[in-house]
């Protein structure tokens, strides 16, 4: 048994100032007050005392494409890598996301995600394509998207092999509903995104079952009083809504709303890139060139956004020191509400009893001190 003591402890229920954690090979059995909490006996203790830090549930990434000065899309080791940079910045689950780029490559990759999931590295992969809007593609080659089609869907699942959680589309597209129907029935979280539909379109997308919205305010269209757009049809939905919370995406007052609109539907993401950890400088994100001046990255020949260099413990961080959210809504933020987006709650995202012991100590200033993994540190 190893005891966790003395820590502020973020919970489900709020924060225990003096908390004990008593974690038992890969899950936590006991979190509570250490005042009322009964001694173990000696021979069974593995006491570390961490008075003075906090202690987070493990990060939950819903969308990486890289971190460390590698792209997921480059090779199965730098995907593992960049899975490994982000580990070290509190992300215990990342779903690693693949470009829309040719479908073969695309497939190669899913390979890669299935080999590195049956090995415990990753939670699964989300495809942010092809299925997308040329007219909102972002930082992807429109000559890579693809009208929804259940020939090509089918095709990327068999090669994912089981490891395909969640899939960007465009509502709009012709066949875009009958595929989120496909992709809800294949067990698939469907994510609105990509897109320049109307709120009407994307209300009919959720009603068909898509349950997400991919980076929301980003790469979809704006909204005014009398055309909503995506943005508020997500949010009228009651569906989950990923944010980059990195002071470039979003303004901070949009994020501060959406938290107070939808506390237990906001999911932080990274949308990280190879650069991020690295700095400035000329970068690939996937086979697109990317690059980074002052942490902002966009396409080398033009000026989209290209993803961001932020990770996980840095979206808490900010959102607890600028934005202004509680430490446990931020908490929720990072890990809660993505375990609910993938259907894990009952085995990670919080920290309470019978789920994984992936944990993240943070220090005063929310800097990372150390990261847990089923039980064990991490070096």
């Amino acid at each position: 048994m190893s005891i966790l003591t003395g820590a502020r402890v973020v919970t489900p229920g709020g924060v225990i100032d003096d908390g004990r954690i008593e974690i038992v090979d890969d899950r936590i059995v006991s979190v509570a007050a250490a005042e009322n909490s009964p001694a173990a006996a000696d021979h069974l203790r593995d006491e570390m005392d961490l008075t003075g830090s906090w202690l987070l549930p493990g990060f939950i990434d819903l969308h990486m494409h890289g971190g460390g000065g590698y792209d997921v899309t480059r090779s199965a080791s730098d995907m593992a890598a960049a899975v490994a940079f982000h580990r070290g910045h509190g992300t215990t689950r990342t779903l690693v996301s693949l470009m829309a780029q040719q479908i073969d490559a695309m497939c190669d990759q899913l390979a890669w995600v299935s080999d590195l999931a049956a090995a415990g590295v990753v939670a699964g992969a989300h495809l942010e394509g092809p299925f997308l809007s040329a007219a909102r593609c972002g930082a992807q080659r429109p000559e890579n998207l693809l009208a929804p089609d259940p020939l090509v869907l089918h095709k990327l699942l068999e090669a994912g092999q089981g490891v395909v959680r969640t899939v960007t589309i465009a509502p709009e597209l012709p066949g875009a509903l009958e595929l989120i129907r496909d992709m809800v029935a294949a067990g698939v979280v469907a994510a609105v995104g990509h897109t320049d539909a109307s709120y009407e379109q994307t209300a009919a997308a959720f009603a068909a079952g898509a349950s997400l919205a991919t980076h929301l305010f980003n790469a979809m269209g704006s909204f005014n009083q009398r055309a909503p757009g995506p943005a508020i049809a997500a949010l009228d939905a009651g569906v989950f809504v990923e944010m980059i919370n990195d002071g470039v995406h979003v303004h901070e007052s949009l994020t501060r709303l959406v938290e107070r609109t939808a506390p237990d539907r906001l999911a932080f993401i990274t949308d990280a890139i190879s650069a991020t950890g690295v700095g400035d400088g000329e970068y690939s994100l996937g086979d697109q060139a990317v690059r980074v001046r002052d942490g902002q990255a966009r396409l080398s020949n033009g000026h989209s956004l290209a993803g961001s260099t932020h990770t996980m413990d840095e979206a808490v961080r900010r959102a607890v020191l600028e934005v202004g959210m509680s430490i446990e809504a931020a908490s929720l933020a990072a890990s809660g509400t993505p375990a609910r987006v993938l259907g894990l709650e009952q085995t990670c995202g919080a920290i309470a009893p019978g789920l994984n012991a992936d944990l993240v100590q943070l220090d005063d200033d929310l800097r990372v001190q150390r990261v847990m993994v089923g039980g064990r540190w991490i070096s």
